[in-house]
């Protein structure tokens, strides 16, 4: 149980859509696109922290996706065989970038994506918006230190807010293993932000 509100009824959508597109239907994958290329980039931009190279992960995810329909496993969901695919996109980037890169060199590229703006407040004032975007870009940079491998699970369960079995399954992982990266993620945050929140 993942306790999200309709939960099901978007595994079946997702499961019917992916159906119609492997038999060649447009219309049912546009429907796909829709229904997780948000997502996706809320997800990308997580991990790496750039706009730019979200949207090519986003873009690199779809086009991955069209091509290997006819591999899709349907025994796993939908979302998480696109998770696993645009994860790894992103891992990929991540290990390929030079170890000098700064992680402060885009921290002004949020662009309003921090996590606040996807929880409706009706108590949001213009001190309260630049406390808030302060706090998350000091979290964001945090986030953005911790080793490719524990960004992945943290991103997917903080951000994405999947279940430790979910992040199990996008990363091809026993959940004990997500657990110990989880406890170990939090750690080393709770070190990182100790003096600066």
């Amino acid at each position: 149980m993942n306790g999200r509100f309709g939960g099901v009824k978007v595994n079946v959508l997702e499961a019917r859509l992916a159906k119609l597109a492997l038999k060649g239907d447009q219309q049912a994958f546009a429907e796909l696109v829709d229904l997780y290329q948000d997502k996706l980039f809320h997800m990308a931009y997580r991990m790496l922290n750039s706009r730019q190279e979200a949207e090519d992960v986003v873009q690199d995810t779809f086009l991955r996706v069209y091509k290997n329909l006819d591999r899709y496993d349907d025994t796993l969901k939908f979302s998480t065989w696109i998770y696993r695919i645009a994860t790894n996109l992103c891992i990929d980037r991540l290990r390929k970038r030079k170890p000098t890169y700064s992680l402060d060199a885009e921290s002004n590229d949020h662009e309003g994506l921090d996590g606040y703006s996807m929880i409706p407040s009706d108590n949001r004032t213009p001190e309260s918006e630049l406390l808030l975007s302060d706090t998350q870009r000091i979290i964001h940079a945090a986030i953005a230190s911790l080793p490719p491998k524990y960004k992945s699970v943290m991103t997917l369960r903080y951000m994405q807010d999947l279940s430790l079995q979910e992040i199990g399954d996008v990363l091809d992982m026993p959940v004990t293993t997500i657990k110990t990266r989880v406890h170990r993620g939090r750690e080393f945050l709770r070190k990182k932000l100790e003096h600066k929140l």
